[in-house]
């Protein structure tokens, strides 16, 4: 999902701002519900998990990354990825959930999205998921394994800014679709993403997508 993470979100300030903020965050849901924002998910020194019934992908390419950041803390850290990256994306009932512990006055906080619960899925452009752990059902049509991930040419290339051998181990599909699908990912990113149906909560406690 790069030297800094992309779009992280400091949520050791949650509870000063997170009155004022649900204002904002409802008009920039509307907006990527409207396909009219670029997205990018990712928490800082977090994973999060990440659910659906069925990813349908066009142009798919993978390769292995590093993700860089801090913690809640300050200190800086590193995690290894795979990269999952799609020229384009319908997504069926998408679940997006991180849980946020020891917020001061608040205590543990759940934050959950879901899309594409209804005829029409999620849609997505240049979508890239830094994965940690992935379970699926998998289909792969014209996959081609073990090719170095700058020659990668089916799927939308190495993401500017990851960290990353371009020499190293890939592979790539002409298309694949995944059911089924959960996995814990680092960060999300997309060029577009259109969330039909969107529905964010906010919830004390801990509440996840699996």
């Amino acid at each position: 999902m790069e030297s800094q993470v992309r779009g992280g979100t400091r949520w050791k300030r949650f509870a000063v701002v997170m009155v004022p903020s649900v204002a904002a965050t409802a008009a920039i849901g509307v907006a990527l519900a409207q396909g009219a924002l670029a997205a990018s998910f990712s928490v800082s020194g977090q994973s999060f998990k990440v659910t659906t019934s069925q990813l349908n992908g066009q142009g798919f390419v993978q390769y292995g990354a590093v993700d860089e950041g801090y913690t809640m803390d300050g200190k800086k850290t590193a995690h290894p990825v795979a990269v999952s990256a799609f020229k384009s994306a319908e997504i069926r009932n998408l679940c997006q959930s991180v849980v946020t512990p020891d917020i001061p006055v608040i205590g543990t906080v759940s934050l959950m999205l879901k899309a594409g619960g209804g005829s029409t899925p999620v849609e997505a452009k240049n979508l890239y998921i830094d994965v940690a752990q992935l379970e699926a059902d998998a289909t792969f049509n014209n996959i081609d394994i073990g090719v170095a991930a700058k020659d990668a040419a089916k799927g939308p290339g190495i993401q500017k800014g990851d960290t990353t051998n371009p020499f190293g181990f890939a592979q790539q599909a002409d298309s694949v679709v995944l059911k089924d699908v959960k996995q814990t990912a680092w960060a999300t990113t997309a060029g577009t993403f259109k969330l039909s149906g969107l529905k964010m909560s906010l919830n004390k406690g801990v509440k996840e997508c699996y």
